[in-house]
């Protein structure tokens, strides 16, 4: 029996990672098998992916996103103020597909689809700025420049590695700003390169060690950083050992919280799962256990692994 009655498939056709067909090809006949009645639609666009994203939502019981972290990012801001919300999976098809890494699922597209389909239903916070969405993270900053300069030929060519292009370029010209970030009513003023709020911990295929931090605490976790050098990734690797002292750290101030207030000097753009949306100041907060998504069960992909390999050397 179809573990679904009625879902949609949803992909964009301008987007993705060059291999659509194939993606399509491999994923469609898994998904469709616990599926009674799934309805497949390719857009041509963000905007009419969100537009149909809307129209189908209160009429399914599941979503299935194949795309990158901007369709995500579209999907969920359609999707955040309906009720009864369906429950998401995604299949990587994007760039660097940072939220189905934070979820776990293999980036292997036949893995993926039989992970995600197979999955466990898991409620995820999402993060509002303003009037906006978030699921992965908020930034402002070396972030959002990194995400303004990329060349989009580049990112055509060379998938992920063009964000690297761009954040090395990035480094060398950022300007810092002064800031008043206020966590939970704690206050902190001072000077920054980057800020940047997570709810998941993915960035550019990079895991932010925070190894505390997932999209189910009910937390978001701040990251003012102050400059791009030596010292601040040395802070970074330390947030993993638990004996690290955060409050000793020179180039980095660690916070977390439920509802966050930023005001810059001079008004940043922000960057929002990748999007740029709107400027500073912005009230932020954590939306408790508001979505749920698909989330391979491990053991499960282990057994699918350990079966695949024994079927290739057989």
């Amino acid at each position: 029996m179809p573990r679904y009655e009625r879902g949609l498939f949803l992909y964009n056709g301008n987007a993705g990672n060059g291999e659509l067909e194939d993606n399509l090809g491999v994923t469609l006949p898994i998904i469709s098998q616990e599926v009674k009645e799934l309805t497949v639609i390719q857009t041509e666009s963000l905007d009419e992916f969100k537009k149909t994203c809307c129209e189908y939502a209160s009429t399914i019981d599941v979503l299935f996103i194949l795309g990158g972290d901007g369709t995500i990012h579209e999907c969920i801001n359609c999707l955040a103020e309906i009720e009864p919300r369906p429950v998401i999976g995604v299949l990587p098809g994007g760039t660097c597909n940072d939220f189905s890494r934070v979820l776990g699922t293999p980036q292997d597209m036949q893995q993926a689809a039989r992970g995600v389909i197979n999955g466990q239903e898991v409620k995820v916070d999402a993060g509002q700025s303003n009037d906006d969405y978030f699921i992965n993270f908020w930034g402002i900053g070396l972030i959002t420049e990194t995400s303004t300069n990329i060349d989009e030929n580049q990112k055509d060519r060379f998938g992920v590695l063009s964000y690297f292009i761009s954040a090395f370029k990035t480094m060398n010209q950022a300007d810092p700003f002064r800031f008043t970030v206020k966590v939970d009513g704690e206050v902190y003023r001072d000077e920054a390169v980057m800020i940047l709020i997570m709810n998941g911990r993915f960035i550019g295929t990079r895991q932010v060690p925070l190894p505390d931090s997932t999209p189910e605490d009910n937390m978001l976790d701040v990251l003012m950083i102050k400059n791009s050098n030596l010292t601040l990734f040395r802070e970074l690797l330390a947030m993993n050992n638990p004996a690290a002292e955060p409050e000793r750290f020179q180039e980095l101030t660690y916070a977390s919280g439920k509802e966050i207030f930023v005001d810059v000097e001079v008004p940043q753009e922000i960057d929002m799962d990748g999007e740029i949306k709107g400027t500073t100041p912005s009230h932020i907060k954590v939306l408790e256990d508001h979505f749920t998504f698909l989330s391979p069960d491990p053991e499960v992909m282990r057994n699918v692994e350990k079966g695949r390999t024994q079927t290739e050397s057989s």
